[in-house]
């Protein structure tokens, strides 16, 4: 990215999280003894090395800090760092289709850098980050870039570098993050639906709750796409996060996200019982989550209730939906200026769209006027609350 285009920096930094930055120094004997123990892991010859460095970064604190992680997160999904691939010139980069969004989306991670970095450092690790998610993308064609993937790039940037971080994301992206990266976010939405399920074995008046609110699973879209690096405020929390993530099966994020919904149920019982309200409190995250307990829970869950033993009712309940979309969409039911001329949009299959053309019907005129305005209050608070740095609707539009 040409130096240019990171200009206006005094404003960028004033939504520059206090705590973006790097702790390396270890004054606690009981984490230099574990990352003594991690090195002798790391470095040993034992065909259970992979196993025992899982283990050390599901525990407590994780893996301690970030000299640790550069040599243990490659490990923990088998890549040589050593294998570095060479890099595409300039010219290729930018005659890729998604190059101008990629950059626009580079600018916008500031705050993700730390605080107080100098002006040309900055600019050389946004150029790398926007080389480091072309790589991948030009790499893999079937792989479609989306709004929220530079914030998983980064975290792993800062970390490792450029060239190791291409190993990870190349890795996540055919694996982990695959269904985030198809040509549309159907496969993505039918995900989102495991979150309810869960909630209804934790918590089921919370659940009942939730379902009479009809916020549905917008609010916890950025934190699955992310892997919560662009919800949260902290960079300590971001990385005991990756740490975990690197270590757990893929759908480990969505379990975190019902736990942590079932941990804010007396703040979601105190808001009115409606979509604005109650998504405007999911999507913002607390700073002082107790993330430690939280993954514990999160793993706990899952394994009492693996993705296997609530596939059906998540399918169940998408396919509700759906069918209550199609049907809503049917020319029998064509009223006013829901007269579609061809299929919806990919972004009307969204849950926070779903109940509208009900609405829109005659004897729901009323209805519709106090939903329109409470989606609009709920929006202007939400974008009030987010900052204008991010925004997800319009890359699901496109």
């Amino acid at each position: 990215m040409p130096v240019a285009e990171a200009r206006d920096e005094s404003v960028e930094l004033q939504d520059t999280p206090k705590e973006l930055h790097f702790d390396e120094d270890v004054e606690d004997d009981v984490l230099r003894n574990k990352i003594k123990l991690i090195d002798e892991a790391f470095y040993s010859e034992s065909e259970n090395k992979t196993e025992m460095l899982r283990e050390f970064a599901l525990s407590e604190g994780g893996l301690v800090n970030d000299k640790v992680r550069c040599k243990v997160w490659p490990a923990l999904l088998e890549l040589d760092p050593k294998e570095i691939e060479t890099c595409l010139d300039q010219s290729e980069l930018e005659s890729h289709p998604e190059y101008q969004q990629v950059v626009l989306d580079v600018k916008r991670s500031l705050k993700r850098f730390p605080p107080g970095i100098p002006y040309e450092q900055r600019v050389a690790l946004q150029d790398q980050l926007t080389r480091l998610i072309l790589r991948v993308i030009i790499k893999y064609p079937h792989l479609r870039y989306y709004q929220g993937y530079h914030d998983v790039a980064v975290t792993f940037l800062l970390v490792v570098g450029e060239d190791v971080a291409f190993q990870i994301m190349e890795r996540l992206s055919t694996d982990h993050l695959q269904e985030c990266m198809e040509p549309t976010m159907d496969k993505t939405s039918f995900l989102l639906n495991y979150i309810y399920p869960l909630i209804n074995r934790l918590h089921p008046a919370l659940y009942e709750f939730l379902e009479n609110s009809g916020v549905g699973t917008i609010f916890c879209l950025p934190w699955y796409l992310t892997w919560y690096g662009h919800s949260l405020n902290h960079y300590k929390d971001v990385v005991r996060l990756y740490d975990y993530f690197l270590a757990s099966p893929p759908l480990l994020p969505l379990y975190l996200a019902a736990v942590i919904v079932v941990h804010r149920s007396e703040e979601i019982f105190s808001v009115d019982c409606d979509m604005a309200n109650v998504h405007c409190l999911l999507s913002q995250l607390p700073d002082d989550l107790p993330f430690e307990s939280l993954l514990a829970q999160a793993s706990d869950l899952y394994y009492k209730f693996p993705p296997s033993s609530i596939e059906g009712e998540v399918k169940e309940r998408f396919n509700r939906d759906l069918k209550i979309r199609q049907a809503e969409v049917n020319p029998q039911r064509r009223v006013g200026l829901w007269r579609f001329r061809r299929p919806p949009p990919h972004w009307w299959r969204l849950p926070l769209f779903r109940v509208v053309p009900d609405l829109a019907l005659p004897q729901n005129r009323l209805r519709l006027f106090m939903f329109t305005a409470t989606v609009v209050f709920g929006v202007y608070a939400y974008l009030r609350l987010e900052g204008p740095n991010f925004v997800f609707l319009p890359n699901l539009m496109r």
